[in-house]
């Protein structure tokens, strides 16, 4: 059997709908579905926790992006070792949803031309979410 897709998966703090709303911002993310730990059927939740997100999927360009917050006793780490790669076709479209999710997080490398011929950066957002953009240059 083959592989169908490779979808990352996020987890945030109680911070998901707020990251939700920046990458449909910054990015033009589309919202295909969104759960709440409050939808789970015989699930009680404090009040506080209902709205956390459960489960949510969105669309960016071609690709699918899925994540949820965690439970409120059970945190995940900031950062790590892998980073979300975005790959584009146009540098100025590409610079500007990087300046967009840049916005409140941290540049670690600006965009600049690369001697792989693209155009790349990578940052760090709001959130903790470490990212790479990446736009091969025509010749």
């Amino acid at each position: 059997m083959a592989i169908k897709q490779l979808n990352p998966y996020l987890n945030f703090n109680g911070t998901a709908d707020k990251a939700i709303q920046l990458y449909e911002r910054a990015l033009g993310a589309k919202v295909e579905n969104a759960q709440r730990f409050g939808d789970v059927p015989g699930m009680n939740f404090p009040a506080e926790h209902k709205n956390r997100v459960m489960h949510a999927v969105l669309r960016i360009g071609t690709g699918m992006l899925m994540l949820s917050d965690t439970m409120p006793d059970q945190p995940a780490p900031s950062g790590g070792n892998v980073h979300i790669t975005l790959d584009f076709d146009d540098p100025g479209e590409m610079s500007k949803k990087f300046d967009a999710l840049a916005a409140g997080g941290k540049v670690t490398m600006p965009l600049g031309d690369t001697f792989w011929g693209a155009k790349f950066g990578m940052l760090t957002d709001a959130f903790g979410i470490p990212w790479m953009f990446n736009c091969t240059l025509k010749k």
